[in-house]
């Protein structure tokens, strides 16, 4: 092993490989240790963001920023302290492939319709009143909605209630940034005009899975908004049964016209960890955000305890070992890559087989907080 590697640090070879970089070649044989890991090494950490520091910043972005001011979303965005200077995409960037984001709008404000390559998602924690409108429909919002919009639709957002309203956005910007496929275009006339009634795909699902007949052929986004009601019946029922052991009472927002993930390259959860719930740790090449809509808990990522509580967002790297505990009844919202480690072939899980299937707490993370 050592004459192998006196080889390739001798002068000869070091000269050659010199001498072909100046023709824009590259040397393999020094390239393969970093082309090519035995296991994922992603450059994402384990990160929690406390929901007093979005809510203290979103609010102070409240009197700097506005749809009207240039900035067309008043959003502040996750950046994975990990993934901060690598470039073209890192610095926004909240997985090394998704994006998330906290918004706010407030009353009487309106954001501009736009379209893009990147598939979008919403899940309202905040507030009500305010609407989305996708492709002429216009959505009004609830706590607890999941809401997607696929890659190419049309969508804008408008504020005639009477609150602030806030959600999460997330998005596969670092994805498609980083294969050259972003393409952006603004609504010519502001915000598109509804051209079917209010919350028309969610009149249409009103029975819930049972799906009009027309849709059961593919559909990009037959169905637009998930309402919290059906959400949490499903998870009622689901929890007179034995929860997973990994992820309590978890169901997913689903593509009701072709079964698949409701939008193309983002799985989205809802799961209950009723209190004292104590999952066993996994890790697979899908990463994960999480959005704590209510509860309080810890989870453990590589050694490490994240504590968490209603409003905070924490994200789980691909390959990273991760255990739920649930101090009190929690619901946590989710969304993965998943569909793109499916789409290329490359997902995997692997179940932590140490100590009863639970990490030992070597260390504990301290979040950031404003002033």
């Amino acid at each position: 092993m050592a004459d192998k590697l006196d080889f390739f640090q001798s002068d000869i070879v070091q000269d050659f490989n010199k001498d072909i970089e100046s023709f824009h070649l590259g040397p393999l044989w020094n390239a393969i240790p970093d082309l090519m890991h035995k296991q994922p090494t992603p450059q994402a950490i384990p990160y929690l963001w406390k929901w007093e520091t979005l809510y203290t910043k979103l609010m102070e972005a409240s009197k700097i920023f506005t749809p009207d001011r240039g900035g067309e979303r008043r959003a502040i965005y996750l950046q994975n302290p990990g993934l901060k200077n690598r470039e073209p995409w890192g610095w926004a960037s909240t997985t090394q492939t998704l994006y998330a984001a906290v918004q706010l709008i407030l009353p009487g404000e309106t954001a501009p319709s736009h379209r893009h390559t990147q598939s979008a998602l919403r899940f309202i924690t905040n507030g009500s009143g305010a609407y989305t409108i996708v492709q002429g429909e216009r959505i009004f919002m609830e706590e607890g909605d999941y809401l997607i919009t696929p890659g190419g639709l049309w969508h804008g957002h408008s504020h005639p209630g009477d609150e602030p309203m806030i959600w999460m956005d997330a998005l596969d910007i670092p994805t498609i940034y980083s294969i050259g496929g972003t393409f952006f275009e603004a609504y010519p006339d502001r915000i598109e005009q509804p051209s079917v009634p209010d919350n028309f795909s969610a009149q249409r699902y009103a029975g819930g899975m049972v799906r009009p007949i027309s849709d059961r052929y593919p559909k990009v986004a037959p169905l637009g908004a998930y309402k919290w009601s059906q959400t949490i019946a499903a998870i009622e029922g689901l929890s007179k049964f034995e929860p997973d052991p990994f992820d309590g009472y978890a169901v997913e927002y689903i593509n009701p016209s072709n079964g698949k993930t409701a939008n193309p390259n983002m799985a989205s959860w809802m799961q209950l960890l009723p209190r004292g719930f104590q999952g066993k740790a996994h890790r697979h090449t899908s990463s994960t955000i999480y959005q704590v809509y209510k509860g309080a808990g810890y989870t453990v990522i590589n050694g490490v305890r994240f504590d968490w509580a209603k409003g905070d967002f924490f994200v789980v790297p691909n390959w990273a070992w991760h255990e739920h505990v649930a101090l009190e009844d929690s619901f946590l919202f989710s969304v993965s890559d998943l569909p793109i480690m499916e789409k290329f072939e490359v997902q995997r899980e692997e179940i932590y087989k140490e100590k009863n299937g639970h990490q030992e707490i070597q260390d504990q993370f301290v979040p950031l907080l404003p002033k």
